[in-house]
């Protein structure tokens, strides 16, 4: 039968026909799609673009800052390293775009850590990528926000003691 329309006032059932308790996951995620309308799921290539290049760009972004404010904590005998660390940002930076060039060419159709990891190793190695994109995503939403509601609270000190229940505001948002 498939699953029913939650407002359409049936009791929410499983493929199989048993009924599916609601439960927090459901809320947040929705529920489990039937293999029919799974096939439906699609992302533009802007929104594609949008989430999956926030990987590089908050490499780019958070990691130098983060280096130089350890530096600086460390003190000025410390300060000479931030050249040899930047080098060394950007030759990592061109070999992930070389590698990047690399499975575009040989993925044209598309094909991410998933696929070359499923092609080149095996089911085992495909979901030990997608788990740790997923985690990766998950991650980089959160310094996002961290960064964000930081700066805030730097511009604005009174936010200070309210940067977690911001950040909390802020995913609530974006998730909704």
């Amino acid at each position: 039968m498939g699953w029913t329309s939650r407002s359409s006032g049936r009791k929410k059932r499983s493929p199989r026909g048993r009924n599916v308790p609601w439960s927090a996951w459901h809320v947040l995620i929705g529920p489990p799609l039937s293999a029919r309308d799974v096939s439906r799921e699609q992302i533009t290539p802007i929104e594609g673009l949008s989430a999956l290049s926030l990987d590089a760009l908050t490499s780019v972004a958070y990691g130098p800052e983060a280096i130089i404010v350890v530096l600086a904590a460390a003190g000025a005998g410390a300060l000479h390293l931030v050249v040899p660390i930047t080098v060394g940002i950007v030759a990592l930076l061109a070999i992930l775009v070389l590698s990047y060039r690399q499975v575009i060419e040989a993925y044209p159709g598309g094909g991410g850590a998933y696929a070359v990891a499923l092609d080149n190793f095996g089911p085992s190695a495909s979901l030990l990528a997608a788990a740790a994109l997923v985690v990766d995503y998950t991650l980089t939403v959160a310094v996002s926000i961290a960064a964000g509601v930081g700066t805030l609270a730097s511009a604005f000190p009174g936010l200070i003691p309210d940067r977690v229940p911001i950040g909390l505001g802020i995913l609530a948002l974006i998730t909704s």
